[in-house]
């Protein structure tokens, strides 16, 4: 009986919720400009999650028209602008798919790059000091990819020197990992495999700084193979491009000269 009981007691509560009346939408009726100048309003407060939540109705009220098209774009930013990666990336291929040819598609390039960009920006690589060419260069990769796909579609986009730029940085990045990797192998002797993240930054980064790293790691790491023609040859190449390395540093005539120079220390 007792379980009876409750269960009709259930049932009567269900049914009473049924009968509350629905929270009204205070956005019923709004037209689309409307809807959009509360979203940018919201935007402009701060209120990222308002503004989506806005600019979301927008689109499935108005799916057509130049309000539904910019609120897809709005909708990225908005979560670019709480840190939500993920989101940001699929608010930017979904406008990239569904208006490839609207005037400001090299915003969601532009902002597909940032958002890997900054990735390490976050309260991590604050915290620790560790620079993005110590971390998992993933996000390098697809953000160097991105910025790539706007300078080579948009060349002359307002976004596009900027783009140049970060890419500069991002090729850098990339090549500095392969060196600091390349370094890690080199204090655990491990010299093939220092070797070959050397040789990979060169040949996949041809013209980044860090190179003069992967050169210098690769004379010490032959040298210590034994394999003189090779750490000759690496040498050789190293004088040619970087005659005034830093890692000369017991001058021109000694460097290179014994197991026991210092040096290839690079960090």
């Amino acid at each position: 009986m007792r379980s009876l009981a409750l269960s009709l007691l259930s049932a009567l509560l269900l049914a009473a919720c049924g009968l509350l009346p629905e929270q009204a939408d205070e956005t019923a009726g709004w037209s689309a400009s409307k809807i959009y100048s509360e979203a940018k309003v919201s935007m402009n407060e701060g209120a990222y999650d308002k503004a989506v939540k806005l600019f979301e109705k927008l689109e499935a009220r108005y799916p057509y028209g130049r309000y539904a098209q910019q609120a897809q774009l709005e909708t990225a930013y908005a979560y670019y602008k709480q840190n939500e990666i993920a989101s940001t990336i699929a608010a930017c291929d979904r406008f990239i798919r569904l208006q490839p040819n609207h005037p400001n598609v090299d915003y969601a390039y532009y902002l597909k790059g940032l958002v890997n960009f900054n990735e390490d920006l976050g309260i991590l690589g604050y915290v620790s000091n560790q620079d993005l060419t110590e971390r998992d260069p993933k996000a390098a990769r697809e953000s160097f990819d991105a910025f790539r796909d706007l300078v080579t579609r948009f060349p002359d986009s307002k976004y596009a020197a900027d783009s140049r730029a970060r890419m500069d940085y991002l090729i850098n990045a990339m090549a500095s990992h392969e060196v600091h990797v390349a370094n890690y192998y080199m204090r655990r002797s491990a010299y093939v495999a220092a070797v070959n993240r050397a040789q990979n930054s060169i040949k996949s980064y041809p013209n980044a700084p860090a190179n003069e790293a992967a050169l210098a790691i690769m004379v010490k790491a032959y040298d210590a193979l034994g394999m003189v023609d090779l750490r000759n040859d690496a040498e050789r190449v190293m004088r040619k491009n970087f005659p005034d390395s830093k890692y000369y540093a017991l001058g021109k005539d000694q460097a290179f000269t014994s197991k026991e120079v210092p040096w290839w220390q690079l960090w």
